[in-house]
């Protein structure tokens, strides 16, 4: 990265909330965390670890600790990167939830200067807001609701004005299923609520673009082309309605394999309790828009397909102890001069 370019990166930090008490201080007790073997201490290191290696202009933080009437994400995550020695020590946010992962952009002040700027149409309402959607073909419309609402914030950058919609969709996992039935049951329901939301959000996007915003789409989406059996269901998945196709079309490329069959890359590594093995899932993404395709440079900081981080011991076990999923890292080049 050079220092006229701007990085920007996305990252899923598992239940962050958990690293900090209810008066938004740091929780370095020495308990097991989400993190299979991981105390709270060990977490915290590696989550520092992991942001001061990407060392980003700003940084889309995925499920940031909470924010409500007694808690504060902006405090927590502040006190977090005073105490991890980052250059990022700002927080923007946009719309709270009540689930205890909210959406967070952790930023440089002398590098980004972020506004909430949330969209309204009346077929994509606010994302706090609800839309009417028939989901079932029954000709009655279900109301959708963001249990995470989008975050949009303009960004004045190095690399020029931008539009950022980080996205939290929602897990299509069927959780709570008692049985194989019950499970396919709760997991069609929740693909179609997840696909709901990612038209909602491709509407947000064509509008944004009909602006003639440079944009980014970023975030973890859930998802990914051809991730499970409900993909052949539906059609498509609701990766690719982000996408978009034609002139349109946002570009991340891992989201499109550049050749049938070739593998994906990995963006979260999960055990997988019934094989006993780790499964490796592409999930998250930062898509740009065309007019930022060709200045633009990708890389998911992988802790064993990046062959970097992979001969960095120190590194990769932080990845692993950090979080299930892994930063995708995006560096945009300036504008270049107006002739």
């Amino acid at each position: 990265m050079t220092k006229t370019s701007f990085r920007f990166a996305t990252w899923n930090v598992e239940w962050f909330n958990r690293l900090f008490h209810e008066n938004d201080s740091l929780n370095p007790d020495p308990e097991e965390t989400s993190r299979f073997g991981v105390t709270n201490a060990r977490q915290l290191d590696a989550v520092a670890h992991v942001m001061g290696t990407i060392d980003a202009d700003a940084l889309l933080v995925i499920e940031a600790p909470d924010d409500g009437p007694r808690r504060s994400t902006r405090v927590a995550l502040e006190g977090f990167a005073v105490w991890a020695g980052l250059r990022a020590t700002r927080v923007a946010m946009g719309f709270a939830n009540d689930t205890r992962q909210e959406i967070a952009l952790l930023y440089d002040p002398a590098r980004v200067t972020p506004r909430h700027a949330p969209g309204e149409a009346p077929d994509a309402p606010r994302f706090d807001r609800t839309l009417g959607m028939d989901l079932d073909t029954d000709l009655r419309a279900e109301q959708l609701v963001w249990s995470k609402p989008p975050l949009e914030l303009d960004l004045e950058t190095s690399a020029g004005a931008l539009h950022l919609i980080g996205v939290h969709a929602k897990s299509k996992a069927a959780h709570g299923a008692a049985n194989a039935q019950e499970a396919l049951r709760i997991g069609i329901l929740n693909r179609r609520k997840q696909l709901g939301q990612c038209i909602w959000l491709r509407r947000r996007v064509d509008a944004r673009l009909a602006e003639g915003r440079a944009l980014i789409v970023a975030g973890d989406f859930n998802d990914g082309p051809g991730l499970d059996e409900f993909e052949t269901l539906f059609g498509r998945s609701g990766v690719e309605i982000v996408l978009g196709d034609g002139a349109d079309a946002l570009h991340d490329p891992s989201a499109r394999p550049a050749r049938i069959g070739a593998a994906l890359p990995a963006t979260a590594r999960f055990w997988d309790k019934d094989r006993k093995r780790y499964m490796n899932a592409l999930l998250d993404f930062a898509m740009v828009s065309q007019n930022l395709r060709d200045r633009a440079e990708w890389r998911i900081l992988h802790p064993f397909d990046d062959p970097e981080v992979a001969r960095d011991d120190d590194l990769r076990q932080a990845l692993l102890d950090a979080s299930d999923h892994f930063p995708v890292i995006l560096d945009l080049a300036p504008p270049p001069p107006h002739v």
